[in-house]
């Protein structure tokens, strides 16, 4: 055998890779590939750029002349008091918004999960929710808290209460600018707390996504085999026993992608607090995304919006990049 015939096959391997059917994917690969460059990861460059400069006034298009001002426009938006509430609303939110939806979807998928009759209708119920923009959420819902005229001319919830002699139950609800139990620090310009406020922003948010929470924990469970539970029933335990030491340690993947996807969306926060309190009274509802908004767009702030933006791109990075590094790895180990 020759050298060339030795070669010849692994040049036939090399050249092989370039078929036509491959050919063909990339190019149909090639517009969407451009399209995320440009308008996702260009952006992201250009918006990490511009809130390293001065740019915080109206200029000319033209001829920005924008300067490098280092980490000027983050020291000022983490100065601010507003931008504090801000983040102080957001954790609270965060919070509270994945506990609800991670307890409330466990819940009703035990529920349908126990094959009762109308399963059908009930999965329909709990989804329907999600049908819906958080637009449309955060409208209905500030009809239900907005709290009128209290005692004597009531609106939404605190109309039903006062109907059903509940006075003393009413409350100010959306329109309640008190933060429990309201710490004040040397450190941070804002009080820590719950702000009374967005605890409606989260009932809604929370009714919205828990039937999606509900359909992954469903899903979990009809894939753990039934001959589990049988067996640990022949061996003595309970119906709890069998939740807490098999179910739940099953469904610990599904709760970590739940975790991520509410996470992700809680972090990003914007139409549904702005529609349902636009951020008031005062900044007790608002959040990042509303800040970043005004700051760009009402207030010619680009820098200092743009400085928001990407801390609120890095709060999600970070909760992202280990749940994809840990996906992959896990696929490479498997």
């Amino acid at each position: 055998m020759t050298a060339s015939s030795a070669l010849l096959p692994r040049a036939r391997r090399r050249g092989s890779w370039f078929t036509a059917d491959r050919v063909t994917a990339l190019l149909m690969l090639l517009p969407s590939v451009l399209a995320v460059a440009v308008f996702v990861y260009y952006f992201i460059g250009r918006t990490v750029y511009v809130s390293f400069t001065d740019w915080n006034q109206i200029r000319d298009s033209q001829n920005l002349n924008l300067k490098l001002v280092g980490w000027e426009n983050y020291t000022k938006v983490f100065a601010q008091a507003r931008f504090q509430t801000d983040f102080r609303n957001l954790v609270v939110f965060t919070t509270f918004f994945l506990s609800g939806c991670l307890a409330l979807g466990l819940l009703l998928a035990l529920l349908v999960d126990a094959r009762v009759r109308g399963e059908a209708f009930f999965r329909s119920v709990y989804l329907f929710p999600m049908a819906l923009s958080f637009i449309v959420t955060g409208v209905s819902w500030r009809w239900l808290f907005t709290p009128g005229n209290m005692p004597l001319d009531p609106t939404g919830i605190n109309l039903l209460l006062h109907r059903a002699g509940l006075d003393f139950m009413q409350s100010a609800w959306i329109t309640n600018a008190a933060v429990w139990p309201g710490i004040k620090t040397a450190l941070l310009k804002t009080k820590l707390g719950i702000p009374l406020a967005i605890v409606p922003v989260v009932l809604a948010a929370t009714w919205q996504m828990a039937g999606f929470t509900m359909a992954m924990y469903l899903a979990g469970l009809r894939s753990i085999g039934e001959e589990l539970r049988e067996a640990a029933i022949v061996d003595g335990a309970t119906e709890w026993d069998v939740f807490r030491l098999i179910k739940l340690p099953l469904l610990r993947p599904v709760t970590l992608s739940a975790v991520i996807v509410l996470a992700h969306a809680s972090l990003k926060i914007f139409d549904l607090v702005l529609t349902m309190t636009g951020g008031g009274p005062g900044n007790a509802t608002e959040v990042p995304g509303i800040l970043m908004y005004e700051l760009t767009f009402k207030s010619n702030k680009i820098a200092q919006g743009s400085a928001v933006a990407v801390v609120m791109l890095l709060l999600i990075a970070l909760l992202i990049i280990p749940y994809l590094w840990n996906t992959m790895r896990t696929e490479l180990e498997q």
